[in-house]
């Protein structure tokens, strides 16, 4: 099991979803990722903020949208040591704050940014909480990636932000595969989406789940009132499957070649 207890800062650590309707989120994701739901011991104090259980181990969250106008996503956060000074290095580097560090309880402060090719992505100072406590397990979240225009622009401004260097990868037909590295450690990826999505979806974090079987997981998606956006199809990484919920929150399920032989 990849249970984790600490995350190094720079890392992807936790993923959450905005829905306009948690109850029918929990009716989708459950059965599909054998979520539980734990509303906390104060669900005043975090707005109804629902934490995804697998097992003991928290592994995301559910929230309510809370603007007009604000599409159903999953959110990915990465894992800082100060928030504060990594808000004024996202300033410095070209981005822009989307919501100011803010503390959430005594659990961790949080923020969102927009990076300069226009994705959201949220940062977490973690206080008694750390993250997701398991990754890498069919239920939980396993990858992070960048759909961006601009892969130069990114490259810069994560670097400089986080410090990630990057790995690319030729990938043939499909372009250019960049792997993002924190040291030797790989924590997540890039790909350039010009061309492949519609002009009017901006760039953005995709957010990958694990699962047993990608094909039975896409079958489930359609049983539960999702559909399917791209694949399933065969990559490197594994069996994979770009899929939406039943509000068009986008997510991707991933089979891992040791998955298929298990």
């Amino acid at each position: 099991m990849s249970e984790r207890t600490s995350y190094a800062a720079g890392t992807p650590n936790w993923v959450d979803l905005s829905t306009p309707d948690p109850e029918a989120a929990k009716a989708f994701y459950g059965p599909l990722f054998g979520w539980s739901f734990d509303g906390g011991e104060n669900p005043e104090a975090t707005g109804g903020y629902l934490s995804a259980m697998l097992g003991e181990q928290p592994v995301g969250g559910v929230m309510k949208i809370m603007q007009e106008g604000q599409p159903p996503a999953w959110s990915s956060y990465i894992s800082v040591e100060d928030a504060e000074a990594t808000m004024a290095a996202v300033k410095e580097a070209g981005g822009t704050v989307a919501i100011e560090p803010m503390d959430v309880l005594d659990i961790g402060r949080m923020g969102f940014f927009i990076d300069p090719t226009g994705a959201f992505c949220g940062i977490w100072q973690p206080l008694t909480f750390k993250g997701a406590g398991l990754v890498n397990e069919p239920g939980a979240f396993s990858w992070n990636e960048l759909g961006t225009r601009d892969p130069d622009a990114a490259k810069a401004f994560y670097g400089a932000v986080f410090g990630w260097g990057f790995e690319d990868h030729d990938m043939g037909d499909m372009g250019t595969y960049t792997e993002w590295k924190l040291g030797e450690d790989s924590i997540g990826g890039m790909m350039d989406v010009t061309g492949r999505l519609p002009d009017e979806i901006p760039a953005h974090w995709l957010v990958y789940f694990a699962v047993e079987n990608t094909d039975a997981a896409v079958e489930q998606v359609k049983s539960l009132g999702g559909d399917v956006r791209f694949g399933p199809i065969d990559i490197p990484a594994g069996r994979f499957a770009i899929v939406a919920d039943p509000f068009g929150a986008v997510f991707a399920v991933i089979q891992t070649p040791e998955e298929a032989a298990a």
